[in-house]
């Protein structure tokens, strides 16, 4: 008896359009990204095609700006997925980026709570002022 051997899926490609609804950016997003090296579309025919790897580094670019990584850090990273196969390398750069953020946050928060603060004791300081002439 024979087993029966199903043929593996076609893969799915995406053209810039549809890939850029589906990530909710637009074409001219892809287009940057395209231009700074980090995806690469193929062509089929005159039309530029974006396969599941593209989309998944789509999905890390666009994480790594929202969480206010530089397009060298998210370049840096990505190129890890070629000299690396295991994966630890990419670890521990994405862990040092993250760490660095995170201090950067934590001072920031700092230096904010601290302007905060004396702007709320400006804002009391005018009040005080103001009522003491009104009255």
């Amino acid at each position: 008896m024979h087993a029966l051997v199903t043929p593996p899926e076609p893969e799915r490609l995406f053209t810039v359009s549809a890939l850029a609804a589906e990530l909710g950016v637009t074409a001219r997003t892809l287009r940057f990204y395209e231009d700074r090296g980090l995806i690469a579309p193929r062509r089929l025919g005159t039309t530029r095609v974006y396969a599941a790897r593209d989309r998944a580094r789509m999905v890390l670019i666009l994480r790594g700006k929202s969480l206010g990584f530089s397009l060298r850090e998210i370049a840096e990273y990505l190129a890890l997925y070629k000299a690396d196969a295991t994966g630890a390398e990419q670890l521990r750069a994405l862990d040092r980026a993250v760490t660095a953020s995170i201090q950067r946050l934590e001072q920031q928060r700092t230096a904010l709570a601290q302007t905060l603060a004396e702007l709320h004791e400006l804002s009391q300081q005018t009040k005080h002022q103001l009522a003491e002439r009104v009255e």
